[in-house]
């Protein structure tokens, strides 16, 4: 088979269309089906029998992992354990093991085949096996051999794919597109209409909520739910702060050199150049007439400085530099490091001796001429000049380290008997207490502490807790009080019911008066009529195509009205029906149309529309005969892979 490969490998280009494609040309459902034991299986080991053909747990397997690493790769890092659950990924795998096996038996009835040269083709022309542009035997060899399969295997994957795709076309044969089917899609596309609405909010409705003690009553009943009150804890806590550690913390030489060695890429110190400049700015669109002046000028500057040895640098600078911000300084651009000023200008900056003038130096802001002022070598900090901020770093380092030993200290002596108070008392502490507050919320009177905060509802009574190290100190918890999550009574909530039931209510109301004048224009008034006497006010989407999908203009993401748009006419201008759109009520009805140009449809169009109308053919062809296969099969999936699938669908 190779040898014959290479000797196709120029012959014409056999084109596949491959349904799925996962990891390039390898790794697609059909290298690993079979492998779980070519249709032999025990049924113990078969995951789905098709017309009597078995399907492994093996094959099942493959083509799940597959599938996997198909949206590993298109999602990357969001690709989540709840996005794998979401997909339902063991049910695609199903699906396509199924739909790829009816389509085989399909090509079976047809006798359909593909020839040996045919299959020799398809191969020589994929580009993974090529080196310098030809089939290469070594690289396909080499190339299945790091996919851990044979050529066997890898030749009858093919073979199958390409049964397939010619089952496909053979199905998608039928498929036609008239003149008249493109005319009226071209039509469908192109015309426009232009919608009157109406708007109603229900907060406009929420005075007139009739509140009675009953009605609240009945809805507090109805929805205790919404009232109820999460759990909630307290805590006395000690808090550790290693402030009050610093006076036990040893400077002497042997930790300053520890913390110094420890951190001496904080003491680095960068190349750093001091410089100043003259800038004659050149706007990127200037004429070659202005540049050629700017640089005569900065020729003459530079003549001055050289002849002058650079002494009066700072005064010209300032009578001639544009800019603005070092001139009035003499030019004075201070100390500054690589990478902070455009590649030109540093290369030439860090290439001066401190008291040497450079050339002209061109970058996108114009023509300069710098003059170095000084430099400082890369290199590291001594320990005597840094000796304070690193005594600071020891101080700040070693006395949180004692705050934590102190903490767990009192921790392991107290844990037993949880004697919160005693620990405080053997630590020159005093017991502080938090408010309560519910989970994930912030801790009152320490602020956000998620750390704290989970470790707060894990405590029991007389117990304390592990110490928690937080920003700026670490705490010692025991539990002071816990609230079991209840549903708040009545008269604690009325408030709170009473705002819930009014928005009910006003929804109520605004879909009723909705639903009034929707009623009317179905009935022969115009939109207008009934919102002027009803004293709403009526808007117009304007002129909008199928092109805006979803979403229609003034109004919204409304799939409801887009659906409904263009069957309204004059004889039936109003919808059947209110619309609720981002909480609003909207009554639509028809305004105008504007119909498609039919003249602007020429051959070039008319070919894409076809080309697209009989894309949606095929489609549906293909779809309808996979329908057809599946409603006369014989399909019988394992147990425990139906189970596992429902629960997959179901989370």
């Amino acid at each position: 088979m190779l040898d014959l490969i290479r000797r196709k490998q120029k012959s014409v280009v056999v084109k596949i269309v491959f349904w799925v494609i996962i990891a390039a040309f390898v790794g697609t459902i059909f290298l690993v089906w079979g492998q779980g034991g070519r249709g032999n299986g025990a049924d113990g080991d078969v995951a789905v029998k098709i017309n009597g053909q078995r399907v492994t747990f093996g094959d099942f397997r493959g083509a799940y992992d597959n599938l996997r690493r198909l949206y590993q790769n298109i999602y990357r890092e969001r690709f989540t354990p709840e996005m794998e659950e979401q997909l339902g990924l063991e049910g695609q795998a199903l699906e396509q093991l199924i739909n790829q096996t009816l389509l085989l038996q399909d090509a079976d009835d047809r006798d359909i085949e593909v020839s040996k040269s045919e299959l020799v083709e398809a191969i020589a022309q994929i580009s993974v096996f090529h080196v310098d542009g030809a089939f290469n035997k070594n690289q396909y060899l080499d190339v299945l051999k790091y996919q851990r399969l044979t050529s066997e295997q890898f030749e009858d994957s093919q073979r199958r794919q390409m049964l397939i795709e010619k089952v496909r076309q053979q199905i998608e044969e039928a498929a036609t597109v008239s003149e008249e089917e493109v005319a009226e899609e071209y039509r469908r596309r192109n015309e426009k209409v232009n919608l009157a609405f109406v708007r109603l909010a229900p907060a406009l409705f929420e005075d007139k909520v009739a509140i009675t003690d009953e009605a609240l009553q009945g809805y507090y009943d109805d929805h205790q739910e919404q009232f109820r009150v999460a759990e909630t804890v307290s805590l006395n806590y000690l808090k550790f702060e290693p402030t009050s550690y610093a006076g036990e913390v040893d400077l002497g030489d042997e930790a300053l050199q520890t913390y110094y060695r420890r951190h001496q890429a904080q003491f680095d110190v960068a190349e750093q150049v001091k410089a100043s400049h003259i800038l004659l700015r050149v706007d990127a669109d200037a004429d070659k007439k202005i540049k050629q002046q700017k640089r005569q000028l900065a020729e003459k500057l530079l003549a001055q400085l050289k002849a002058k040895e650079a002494k009066n640098f700072a005064e010209l600078a300032r009578r001639y530099s544009d800019d603005a911000g070092s001139a009035a300084q003499g030019g004075t651009l201070g100390y500054f490091t690589r990478d902070t000023m455009v590649p030109a200008f540093e290369e030439t900056a860090f290439a001066l001796q401190p008291g040497q003038l450079s050339g002209i130096v061109e970058t996108n802001f114009g023509y300069h001429i710098i003059l170095c002022q000084g430099r400082i070598e890369a290199g590291v900090k001594e320990l005597a000049d840094v000796i304070d901020e690193v005594k600071a770093g020891v101080v700040k380092e070693q006395s949180r380290q004692l705050a934590i030993e102190k903490a767990m200290d009192a921790y392991n002596i107290h844990r037993k008997s949880g004697d919160l108070a005693a620990a405080a008392e053997a630590n020159g502490l005093t017991v502080k207490t938090t408010g309560a507050f519910e989970q994930g919320s912030t801790v009152p009177g320490i602020g956000k502490a998620p750390e704290l905060n989970g470790a707060a509802f894990k405590l029991k009574e007389n117990e304390l807790g592990r110490p928690v190290t937080l920003a700026d100190a670490i705490y010692l918890p025991a539990l002071k009080e816990r609230h079991p999550s209840h549903v708040a009574e009545l008269a604690k909530v009325r408030a709170a019911v009473e705002a819930a039931y009014r928005r009910q209510q006003s929804h109520v109301l605004a879909r009723q008066a909705a639903e009034k004048l929707l009623a009317e224009v179905q009935g022969g008034k115009t939109l207008t009529a009934v919102a002027r006497k009803a004293k709403l006010k009526v808007e117009e989407t304007d002129f909008f195509s199928r092109s805006y999908g979803t979403f229609v203009p003034r109004i919204g993401s409304a799939a409801g009205v887009a659906e409904v748009a263009f069957d309204l006419n004059k004889e039936k201008p109003a919808a059947e029906k209110v619309f609720e759109v981002a909480g609003k009520f909207v009554v639509v009805s028809f305004k105008a149309r504007q119909q498609a140009d039919m003249a602007k449809l020429d051959a070039e169009k008319r070919t894409e529309l076809e080309q697209v109308l009989l894309g949606r053919k095929k489609e549906t062809l293909l779809e309808t005969r996979i329908q057809e296969l599946r409603e006369e099969a014989d399909i019988n999936v394992h147990p425990a892979l139906q189970n596992s699938i429902k629960e997959e669908q179901a989370s």
